[in-house]
């Protein structure tokens, strides 16, 4: 079953984008995430219809980051991804006539329900700034290991 790494994606060219003194163009990311750049220019244009990053045009543009890192969470993000299911398992049928089918929808439905909702919650207590933070120790130790 395929995975939505959109989110995965996203965090990765806003961490490259981060680092950057100016913008950074859908070709440059595209590089970054082994991907085209009209998926980087979709995906971008979701978070620019958040908010999150803005847009130059020409021949010195690309993309940037608008907001503050420290208040972009991962919550924020996927919501700006259109709220992608956080699962690829579901149920076998929605509507079941079966009475062992709606016991396993009830308890599958229930479960997941809850574990959607920790998850979300962790991904509001989670910034960009964060992640960027623990890029830089990461960063630094790595640097630090080469000598």
């Amino acid at each position: 079953m395929k995975r939505d790494s959109r989110l995965s994606s996203v965090l990765h060219a806003l961490l490259h984008m981060a680092e950057q003194e100016g913008p950074i163009t859908s070709d440059a990311l595209a590089q970054c995430l082994g991907t085209n750049p009209v998926v980087v220019r979709r995906t971008m244009g979701y978070l620019r219809e958040a908010g999150i990053v803005t847009s130059d045009r020409g021949h010195a543009g690309g993309w940037r980051i608008h907001a503050d890192l420290g208040s972009v969470t991962l919550r924020q993000l996927h919501e700006a991804l259109g709220e992608p299911a956080m699962f690829a398992i579901g149920n076998r049928n929605e509507a079941p006539e079966c009475l062992v089918e709606q016991v396993v929808n009830a308890a599958l439905e229930g479960t997941i329900a809850e574990a959607e909702a920790l998850l979300l919650k962790r991904f509001s207590e989670i910034t960009l700034a964060d992640l960027a933070a623990d890029f830089a120790r990461r960063h630094a130790a790595a640097r630090r290991k080469r000598g």
